[in-house]
């Protein structure tokens, strides 16, 4: 994972999106600490059963879950930001949280690294469904890790 798009396998069947998933646009912000995977889980599944998706759930609540556990490793207690929005054809869950900028790009890669392999149930998940996940460093003074899963219908 080099935390840059791959995008989506075509290989999947197309089908139409409801007509309220295109009005999917939702941010949360959500504590650290034990309870945040589980808020993101709930948040998830209640968004996507209002627009429609509904199929998507278990997917989605469990790419949420694993992707707000992993940040609460590498940045224990800190608040992060969750959102949830469908856009060309696919779910698109991000999250945003404050993991401190390092002080040499190697320190850099080796924490990406470590991340990556801590996502592995996320990944293991999201591309056995045709998805695709990552994570990037927002480039920030201050620092911040955007991960990501994209799943598809």
């Amino acid at each position: 994972m080099t935390g840059t798009l791959r995008g989506l396998r075509a290989d999947r069947e197309f089908r139409p999106a409801p007509p309220l998933a295109e009005k999917l646009r939702h941010s949360v912000r959500l504590p650290g600490g034990p309870h945040g995977a589980g808020a993101a889980r709930a948040t998830v599944r209640s968004l996507l059963l209002r627009h429609g998706l509904a199929d998507l759930c278990p997917a989605a609540a469990l790419a949420a879950s694993e992707l707000v556990s992993c940040a609460d490793r590498f940045t224990p207690g800190l608040d992060m930001t969750l959102t949830v929005r469908w856009q060309f054809d696919a779910l698109r869950i991000v999250l945003y949280d404050q993991h401190p900028a390092h002080a040499s790009p190697d320190d850099g890669e080796e924490c990406r690294r470590q991340r990556s392999r801590a996502m592995w149930l996320l990944a293991r998940a999201v591309e056995s469904g045709g998805g695709d996940w990552g994570l990037t460093p927002v480039l920030t003074p201050r620092g911040g890790t955007k991960s990501w899963a994209l799943l598809s219908r």
